[in-house]
């Protein structure tokens, strides 16, 4: 299928899906003509970068998951590569510090907005007085 046929049928746009091809993660053949000429396979495909991106995986990695997967949908196939393993453990590790950073500023930010409120009931008081 040409490009503007996966691109109707993921939903991509097929400029997101000619980066996706020079990222290494769909392998389009091409016709004498030069046009792309995409497998029936790459929907799935596409389907599962999009869902790995969501989950906040970089096109390498994906790159390194991506021949991981069987059948449709997210299984995987057992992790033999140690690579790809370690690759997983860094991005869960870097998520979780993400979260603790975020949840600090959270808490900084509402011990800030809990003072804000405080101090604009000191001066509504100071003026009522």
């Amino acid at each position: 299928m040409r490009i503007g046929e996966l691109s109707r049928r993921t939903g991509v746009s097929t400029r997101l899906l000619r980066y996706y091809e020079q990222q290494g993660l769909l392998h389009p053949s091409r016709l004498p003509n030069g046009y792309r000429d995409f497998h029936e396979h790459a929907v799935q495909r596409v389907e599962q970068v999009r869902d790995l991106l969501k989950a906040g995986l970089s096109t390498e990695v994906i790159r390194e998951l991506l021949p991981c997967f069987t059948g449709s949908g997210p299984t995987m196939r057992p992790v033999v590569d140690d690579w790809v393993a370690a690759s997983l453990a860094r991005e869960l590790s870097e998520i979780e510090q993400r979260i603790e950073t975020l949840t600090r500023n959270r808490d900084a930010i509402r011990t800030y907005l809990s003072q804000a409120a405080r101090s604009e009931d000191l001066q509504e008081q100071v003026v009522a007085a």
